[in-house]
């Protein structure tokens, strides 16, 4: 503990390509899309976060709206700086202090991402203030999230479904045994169902639009418990280019997102099949853990649980499992030194 600690503010970031999520004193305090609209002409950013998602798909030719992070990585280095900037000018704890503190910081990042990737991570954390960053897999901070003791010798399996990647891991000791990452998750299963309404309905909808079909109606398989009701959606006529409505059911986007669901399936029994015997026993025994938004979709556990023959198991409020995770560790770096990288 240094002289200057009382001026080094810990916050715990779970950058995300659908939404970010930061942790400060134990809370969240920021937890918005990321999504940054810029002005084309001057090039300053107007808005963040959600009211930047509201303008998406509504703009006109001066405004553009950017996702600067494409498959859990950072692909606009120069937008996802002033997006952390101002989410992290956003924090009232810190709107309140006369100056910048500096700032130790805990990021999320996917376990198959590479050196340079993570370089552009770190970069942009140093360059909002960031005197001490260090990073975390996501799967790890998924599975401290969830609760489970990742120190013991016993295996775990996490399959986190983000916005861009899906994160399948197995843990035991404090490290990822085997892992996988695929660019299979929420955005392709928007996009799948963009297509989907393209192809049988002739109805060209947003994104904003396929993802409210997602959220309100979105399923892994056709035969549901509790299944939704139908729903009406909204959008541009492909042969007329009249506005129109269709009524779609939970069946259809069962159907359209078929695919995605299958290669999420093989991708988990191919990490199955790598697992060493003696993990693969105590994962017969916990199951499988799903966190992520994507995790939220009707259905998927029990298709899951199916295709493996294993329990599976939602983590509570999946859609915060990993943010709370690094809140964790942001909590106890010495305990889990170990596993972040500095």
């Amino acid at each position: 503990m240094g002289f200057f600690d009382f001026l080094t503010e810990e916050i715990a970031i779970d950058l995300g390509t659908a939404n970010t999520l930061i942790i400060h004193n134990d809370k969240v305090v920021v937890d918005s899309p990321s999504i940054v609209a810029r002005d084309r002409i001057t090039g300053k950013i107007i808005a963040v976060g959600k009211e930047a998602s509201m303008m998406q798909g509504k703009t006109h030719e001066n405004i553009k709206t950017i996702r600067p992070l494409k498959d859990g990585v950072i692909a606009d280095f120069d937008a996802s700086e002033q997006m952390i900037n101002l989410f992290i000018k956003n924090i009232p704890a810190l709107k309140k202090k006369l100056f910048n503190p500096a700032l130790r910081m805990v990021v999320c990042i996917p376990s198959g991402i590479t050196e340079v990737e993570m370089r552009a991570v770190r970069e942009s954390c140093e360059r909002v203030n960031g005197k001490e960053v260090y990073l975390i897999h996501e799967p790890m901070a998924a599975a401290i999230g969830i609760g489970i003791d990742i120190m013991q010798p016993k295996g775990n399996m996490i399959v986190d479904i983000g916005g861009g990647t899906t994160e399948i891991a197995v843990i035991a000791l404090g490290g990822i045994v085997c892992d996988k990452s695929v660019k299979v998750a929420g955005d392709v299963f928007t996009n799948d169902i963009i297509y989907y309404m393209r192809t049988q309905h002739n109805l060209y909808v947003g994104e904003r639009t396929a993802e409210k079909i997602k959220i309100q109606i979105g399923a892994a398989t056709e035969d549901l418990d509790l299944p939704p009701e139908e729903m009406s959606v909204q959008g541009r006529d492909l042969l007329t280019g009249k506005p129109k409505q269709v009524q779609i059911s939970f069946r259809e986007i069962a159907k359209a997102l078929d695919k995605s669901i299958l290669r999420i399936e093989d991708s988990v029994m191919e990490t199955l099949s790598q697992t060493p015997p003696e993990l693969a026993a105590d994962i017969y025994n916990t199951g499988i853990y799903l966190a992520g938004g994507g995790s939220m979709l009707r259905g998927l556990d029990k298709r899951l649980s199916q295709k493996t023959d294993l329990p599976v198991y939602i983590a509570e409020d999946p859609l915060r499992a990993v943010v709370r995770g690094t809140g964790i560790v942001l909590k106890n770096l010495t305990k889990f030194k170990s596993i972040l990288i500095k």
